[in-house]
């Protein structure tokens, strides 16, 4: 795990940004700049929501939460949750994380860096689960991460590299860090799509039950149609981790073309071959690794050849291919 990050900061003294769209406007969404100079005019706390099962990425998730699952040999969870402290924004009374599918893992992980709220029924949805929280947000903005989100930019650091979702923020509208939508690919917003990260107004907010729901029905759509949503596009790499396949390609990105070898794994010097891997904690690799993921305490066997692939503990494969 990694240390607790440092106290809260809250802007203060900002100039005021351009007019955002007034509630009851009309009209479709349109991209935002999020170029206007300051923080948001609104109190913000963050919640990252990680209580979600993973089902498209078991049987790795019978092990693992998704939240938990390391890409370059850091949790996602961790890396959601350093991006908040790039903002400033970190600790109980300013950041939550939920859970519910092995919410025990997800509490020992979070430990004193964030309020916890367990949904003790299971997951309760990305609606829901602020729902749940609503008390404890208590009239701020909120601005909810998906755990399961692999962001990258590098021009700027985690925390700086979504930093235009506050700018300026008036704490009327809602906003979301998006990228355009594929080409031959349909759905998501004026031809963009959500990349991760959303920010929520309180008048939204306050309304929302704590029962199973989506933010696409309860928050996204209903903004939209208002006209009260601003896309405000996201310059570096996003990847939906939620499959095999997409779950590789975020740590082969991570490892950049190179190998991410955690020290304490053990490559045999005569049998051990890696190209292209994440290897991690306490991995034994006496084979070929080629494209691949080790998780910590995997074991690659002497013959064994590796490839496109995640191999977690108990020798438990799983192909992204």
């Amino acid at each position: 795990m990694t240390n607790p990050p440092p106290g809260t900061s809250t802007p203060t003294d900002r100039p005021p940004a351009a007019p955002s769209a007034a509630p009851g406007q009309p009209g479709p969404a349109q991209p935002a700049s999020g170029a206007a100079a300051g923080g948001p005019r609104s109190p913000v706390c963050g919640v990252i929501l990680a209580a979600g099962e993973g089902q498209r990425l078991r049987p790795l998730t019978e092990l693992l939460p998704k939240a938990l699952c390391p890409v370059g040999n850091v949790a996602l969870l961790d890396r959601a949750l350093a991006r908040l402290s790039g903002l400033g924004l970190a600790g109980t009374a300013t950041v939550a994380v939920n859970a519910a599918y092995l919410a025990e893992q997800i509490v020992s992980q979070v430990g004193d860096r964030a309020h916890l709220s367990v949904e003790p029924d299971g997951p309760l949805g990305t609606s829901g689960g602020i729902g749940r929280l609503r008390d404890w947000i208590d009239g701020r903005g909120v601005l909810v991460g998906n755990a399961d989100g692999y962001l990258t930019d590098p021009a700027r650091a985690p925390g700086k590299d979504i930093a235009a979702l506050l700018d300026g923020w008036t704490g009327e509208t809602v906003r979301m860090l998006t990228k355009p939508v594929p080409a031959g690919e349909t759905g998501g917003f004026s031809g963009r799509r959500f990349a991760g990260f959303s920010l929520l107004p309180w008048r939204l907010v306050r309304s929302l039950p704590a029962e199973q729901g989506n933010l696409v029905r309860t928050v996204w759509r209903p903004a939209e149609a208002e006209g009260a949503l601003e896309l405000i596009p996201y310059d570096g790499v996003y990847i939906d981790t939620g499959t095999p396949a997409d779950y590789l390609a975020a740590n082969l990105h991570a490892a950049n073309g190179h190998n991410l070898i955690d020290p304490t794994a053990l490559i045999d010097a005569t049998r051990g071959e890696v190209r292209e891997s994440v290897i991690g904690a306490r991995s034994r690799i006496r084979g070929s690794v080629t494209r691949s993921v080790t998780w910590p305490d995997a074991e690659v066997s002497p013959g064994e050849s590796l490839t496109d692939a995640i191999r977690a503990p108990g020798g438990l494969t799983v192909p992204a291919t």
